[in-house]
Order: C-alpha cells, then sequence, then structure tokens
C-alpha cells in the first residue's frame, strides 16, 4: 500500500466517523427535546454512534473486498482479499483455480 492509498483511506475513515458523530448528535438533540435524563442522552447517542460507524466501516470494506473461490461443484475453497493490488489479486486468483480439491 503506498502512501496516496494510506491518506485516502485515512481521510475516509475520518468523514465516516464525523458523520456518524454528526448523526448521533443530532439523535442526541432531538431526545433532548423530549426531557429524557443525560445519562440516557449519553447511552442511546453513544450506541447509536457505535452502530452507525459499525455499519459504514463494515460497507467500505465490502467495497474494497475481493472474492476468489474454486469454480468445481461442491468445493468450498474461497480466498478474500483485501485492499489487494493487481499482481496479489491475479496470483490468488490462479491459486484459487488451481488448488487441489478436497474428495468428494
Amino acid at each position: 500500500m503506498n502512501a496516496t492509498t494510506a491518506t485516502r483511506r485515512r481521510l475516509v475513515y475520518s468523514g465516516i466517523v464525523v458523520v456518524c458523530a454528526t448523526l448521533a448528535g443530532a439523535i442526541g438533540v432531538r431526545l433532548s427535546q423530549y426531557d429524557v435524563p443525560a445519562s440516557l442522552l449519553v447511552a442511546c447517542s453513544g450506541s447509536c454512534l457505535a452502530t452507525f460507524t459499525s455499519l459504514a466501516f463494515r460497507c467500505t470494506e465490502a467495497l474494497s473486498t475481493i472474492t476468489h473461490q474454486c469454480a468445481q461443484p461442491g468445493c468450498d475453497f474461497r480466498v478474500r482479499l483485501t485492499n489487494a493490488d493487481a499482481a496479489e489479486n491475479r496470483r490468488w486468483q490462479e491459486i484459487a483455480a488451481q488448488h487441489p480439491h478436497r474428495a468428494l
């Protein structure tokens, strides 16, 4: 991974955290209008922040993940690559196509 990719990833992750914190804060503000106790506001906003960031990070990782699997019926060999370059992607694609198959 080069410096540009790492910088871009840091910016994306920072943006995700900012957006999720804003959403959680907005939910906290809306709940405070109903005289919800402060401890409950913190708990609800914190759980919303954790849920939103977890979902966003999972979606971000899913977009950059490639899965190679064996084409032979009944074989469950599978390789998941995250943020792989073209050479590594090709290498694992060939491994998935040529691996020894289990006896059925």
